[in-house]
């Protein structure tokens, strides 16, 4: 049996599941639990960010690259909260300097996928950036999304990619929906720290882009 800290739970089109991701708290590991958990399980361990679990979360043996994380679970248990101080120190410890450092990918300007076939050092990476760095906004392309755009420490830039994280997205569409998206720019501006989680999809092809 091992303990784990929730570092994602991402949303999808379909609301009966939802993609989670921990990290192993005995060695730093990420681990994607799959298949995809039923949103009645998430809501019944009370998963959310920051939340301890315990259980049998094995990675799965050749599980396809770039989704290197993958892995079966059983007999999950609800612990409680981390603390602040803890789920801090979960994200330093997986911290990389840049995205394409943590991919271990050669990103260009302006690309977001990583292309089929090309190998990656992992599926997610947790990156920090400067509070003025990240914005929030609604997508010019199609109105009514909202859309994340940073710059991360290597000075490289992300625009336009959409925000998966089930948590934040509810709290920012609120606030869209409402006419105030500009409050939540505000608070993110305000901090003193902003770590975020960047993850790939499974494979999708759209004109000629596959990966």
């Amino acid at each position: 049996m091992g303990k784990y800290i929730v570092t994602d739970l991402t949303r999808f089109s379909n609301p009966n599941i939802v993609c989670t991701a921990v990290i192993d708290m005995a060695t730093g590991e990420c681990l994607r639990p799959m298949p995809y958990l039923d949103s009645k399980l998430v809501a019944k361990l009370n998963m959310h960010p920051g939340a301890t679990l315990e259980g049998e979360i094995t990675l799965v043996e050749k599980a396809d690259n770039p989704h290197i994380e993958d892995a079966s679970y059983k007999n999950l248990k609800y612990l409680g909260p981390a603390s602040g101080k803890d789920f801090k120190a979960t994200l330093e410890r997986t911290l990389s300097p840049s995205i394409a450092s943590g991919f271990g990918v050669p990103f260009k300007a302006g690309q977001k996928h990583i292309p089929v076939g090309q190998r990656t050092n992992c599926s997610i990476v947790t990156v920090k950036v400067s509070p003025l760095a990240l914005r929030i906004h609604e997508d010019q392309y199609k109105p009514g999304k909202i859309k994340a755009s940073f710059t991360d420490e290597a000075g490289n830039s992300y625009r336009y990619l959409s925000i998966t994280d089930r948590g934040f997205f509810d709290f920012a569409k609120k606030h869209h929906d409402d006419g105030k998206l500009s409050e939540v720019q505000k608070f993110i501006t305000a901090q003193e720290e902003v770590y975020l989680r960047v993850g790939v999809s499974r494979r999708w092809k759209i004109g000629d882009r596959d990966g």
